[in-house]
């Protein structure tokens, strides 16, 4: 079973999608998998890939099916959706500086958007 989104092939839940990675490969004790010069056994780089695979899109998967290493997956699509990152932030600064209590019903939705910006 998934533990939460695969990564969507067009990278729009990237950001979360990291976050979410890095935190179940350190409950797991994984971490150093997608690290620089690790020194991570076979058997660790085995599970870290299959738990990366097992939460990205078939599309991806398929892209990167030669993909043998953790951390040579994980540098692939960091490269390919990293600029997210920087529309992502540019977007919630847009938003945060359009935001304004009137333009909202009650307090319920104005803190809804409020904490949709921030997260």
């Amino acid at each position: 079973k998934s533990k939460f989104i695969a990564l969507d092939i067009s990278g729009k839940n990237y950001v979360s999608w990291v976050l979410d990675v890095k935190l179940h490969l350190s409950a797991k004790k994984l971490t150093h998998t997608i690290d620089e010069d690790n020194a991570a056994s076979n058997e660790e780089r085995a599970t870290a890939l299959i738990f990366l695979r097992h939460h990205i899109d078939d599309g991806l998967k398929y892209e990167y099916l030669t993909v043998e290493n953790p951390l040579e997956l994980w540098q692939n699509l960091n490269d390919r959706f990293e600029h997210f990152k920087t529309v992502v932030l540019s977007k919630a600064l847009n938003d945060w500086s359009q935001l304004r209590f009137q333009d909202f019903k009650t307090v319920s939705e104005y803190n809804s958007t409020l904490f949709k910006i921030v997260s």
